[in-house]
This record gives structure tokens, C-alpha cells and sequence, in this order.
């Protein structure tokens, strides 16, 4: 399969060899991976697969145990600067200044990232619009629910305009309706350009959100590629689901096979 590049001519996201041990546990295994640019690229697998190792790798948090990834090109362990400038975060545990409100916290994201105090507060103000903060965002975030520190978690991620979001497992805690407005917003970004690299273990949102998939596995890329490529490797029907392809890939079982004493008709 052709690698998907950067429009010229050089991928977004290349990971080589990419390798993470803590001990002697191996989290992440030997990733080869390249991304392109305005790709919605899904990094599926179980809890405990990897993802999130790879992603504070990809985003300079980790040093790699060998390999590398690149990042546009620069290595995000040795220029975390200059990574940052190009790319946005949401991890999958949300770590806010909580003694800020929601608004202070999106100007605060933004004067970081060297925009101008009035460009920071437009931005903030259209970001708390658009995520339907308006009713909290004078509240201090120490009160949020988790859904909404997700929002604003994502509105810091935004108020820049990355070139490349990393997005661990973002819509858990929210609701349908924004999770609705958030997707909407991402596949424009995406249609403009931006890669959106994705991690979940939700197949439904990967499926419909996702032009290629990885599934990790212990540490290792067991399938890439489209949906169809994927089924292909699964062995499975091009009315498979990606559910499905998930289960057989990462050696699930598909049946309901198994403690058949929960649903045996009762006495």
C-alpha cells in the first residue's frame, strides 16, 4: 500500500521502528507507521494495547526505548517547542489548572501558544460557543463534570489552529449532542487539511469518523489500512464491521460463547 505524505511530499507523522519498554514490559513493539496530511487516521485497540504510550511518544512526553517517530519532520523528543507550535492534544486523562474558569483557561492555552491577548479572547469566546460552555465559562473548572473539562481540554487542543490534533479517547463523558458538533467540526478540519489522529477503542465512532485504522495489540500494529484492507487481513466479508475485523484481528472471540449460565432460562 502507497504511504500516505504530506502534500510536499513529506508525511506528517512517521513512526519508525518505534519502540517503548517499561521494565521488562514491551508497550509499545517495533511500530512502523506513516500518516498523511487531512487524513482522519484511527488508532484502535483494547485498554492496555499501547495507544497512549504511543501517542505521549508521538507528542514528546516520553523518550522511545529505541526508533523513532517524526512529527512534520522533527523528532518531538528533541524539539518539544517546536512540535507543540504545530500540533494539538487531548489526553485521555484531562489535567486542567482547575482554579481557572473555563474562559481564563482557553486565553491562558491561547497566550501560551503566542497569540495576541485580543486574537486569545475572540478565540476563546467563539471555541466556548461552539463547545455550548457559555453557561460555565465564568465557573472555576474545579467544578466541571468531566464531560466539560474534555471541552475545554479540546478547546485548548484548537484555539491555535494545529496542523495535526492527537486525540486520546476525546468524547468519553460527552454527551450525544456535542460529541454530534465536535465530529462535525473535526471532518471539516479534515477536509481543509488537518490530520487527525485518533485513539479508541469505540469501533462505532472509528468507523464512521476514520478514512484509514491501525489495530494495536500489545504493543504491535496487527492490521493498517482502510476498512475493506482490514477485513481483508481479518479474513473476514465486505459486510464485515469494523467491530468485527477489531475482535478477530486482536484474537477476540465473535460469538457468545462462555458463562451461558448468565442467559440460560431460569428456574
Amino acid at each position: 500500500m502507497t504511504d500516505a505524505v504530506f502534500r510536499d511530499g513529506r508525511p506528517v507523522v512517521r513512526f519508525e521502528q518505534l519502540t517503548k519498554r517499561f521494565g521488562d514490559l514491551v508497550a509499545v513493539d517495533h511500530v512502523d507507521l506513516v500518516l498523511g496530511q487531512g487524513e482522519f487516521f484511527g488508532f484502535l485497540g483494547p485498554n492496555g494495547a499501547g495507544k497512549s504510550t504511543t501517542i505521549k511518544m508521538a507528542t514528546g512526553l516520553l523518550k522511545p526505548a529505541s526508533g523513532r517517530v517524526l512529527v512534520f519532520g522533527l523528532d518531538p523528543y528533541q524539539k518539544p517547542l517546536e512540535v507543540k507550535a504545530l500540533i494539538g492534544v487531548v489526553p485521555e486523562e484531562v489535567s486542567l489548572y482547575e482554579r481557572l474558569t473555563g474562559r481564563e483557561a482557553l486565553e491562558f492555552a491561547g497566550r501560551l501558544h503566542l497569540l495576541e491577548a485580543r486574537t486569545a479572547r475572540t478565540r476563546a469566546d467563539d471555541l466556548i460557543e461552539w463547545l455550548d460552555l457559555q453557561d460555565a465559562a465564568s465557573a472555576l473548572i474545579v467544578d466541571y463534570s468531566l464531560g466539560m473539562k474534555k471541552k475545554v481540554a479540546l478547546g485548548c487542543a484548537l484555539i491555535h489552529r494545529p496542523r495535526l490534533l492527537f486525540l486520546d479517547e476525546p468524547f468519553s463523558g460527552i454527551d450525544p449532542v456535542a460529541v454530534k458538533g465536535i465530529k462535525d467540526v473535526l471532518a471539516q478540519m479534515v477536509r481543509e487539511g488537518v490530520t487527525v489522529f485518533f485513539s479508541s477503542h469505540v469501533m462505532e465512532l472509528a468507523e464512521k469518523l476514520c478514512t484509514r485504522v491501525a489495530i494495536l495489540h500489545k504493543g504491535c500494529i496487527r492490521a493498517v489500512g482502510t476498512l475493506p484492507e482490514v477485513r481483508k487481513v481479518a479474513g473476514l466479508g465486505e459486510t464485515a464491521s469494523l467491530e468485527d475485523v477489531f475482535v478477530q484481528v486482536v484474537g477476540g472471540r465473535l460469538d457468545a460463547g462462555g458463562a451461558e449460565w448468565l442467559t440460560s432460562e431460569r428456574l
